[in-house]
């Protein structure tokens, strides 16, 4: 599927992407590396639509975080991927958020982006009372977010 797809998925959801190529064996590890910055998932933490700075409009794009690098329980390297929709890329839904669990954004509004996701109300408490978000906006994932996103198409923020 186009890049759409995305667009349509709840926050939250995790998302995958390909070129369709194969995998190259393991024993190819530079070509196997370069597969990979093609074909991986990450998990959908933004969307934002199309924007416009003069003469130029920016099409509707995504982020995706794809991995975190760090050691002793430090975060070094957080790898985040951004596709707009004129994308030649593949992208499939592979899970959407937990029906229950809830979203942790930065901020509230249109350029908020997703920080986490919880089980529960208390692991949200308890991440945050770790964690320095100060404008931080709490939204469980109900049926009907994950309905009508999946359904209709429509943006969550």
């Amino acid at each position: 599927m186009s890049a759409h797809i995305a667009l349509s998925a709840p926050i939250g959801s995790i998302i995958g992407w390909s070129d369709g190529t194969p995998r190259p064996p393991e024993r190819h590890r530079k070509k196997l590396s370069a597969w990979r910055t093609n074909n991986s998932s990450g998990r959908l933490i933004r969307k934002q639509g199309e924007r416009t700075g003069g003469k130029h409009a920016v099409p509707p794009c995504f982020t995706l975080h794809e991995a975190d690098y760090g050691a002793g329980g430090v975060i070094a390297i957080r790898v985040r991927r951004t596709f707009s929709l004129d994308t030649s890329l593949t992208f499939t839904i592979i899970e959407p958020p937990a029906i229950g669990s809830f979203r942790v954004f930065d901020r509230a509004g249109d350029h908020a982006e997703l920080v986490h996701l919880a089980a529960s109300r208390p692991a949200v408490e308890e991440w945050l009372s770790r964690h320095g978000y100060p404008d931080a906006v709490v939204e469980e994932v109900t049926t009907d977010v994950v309905a009508a996103n999946i359904v209709e198409g429509r943006a969550v923020a």
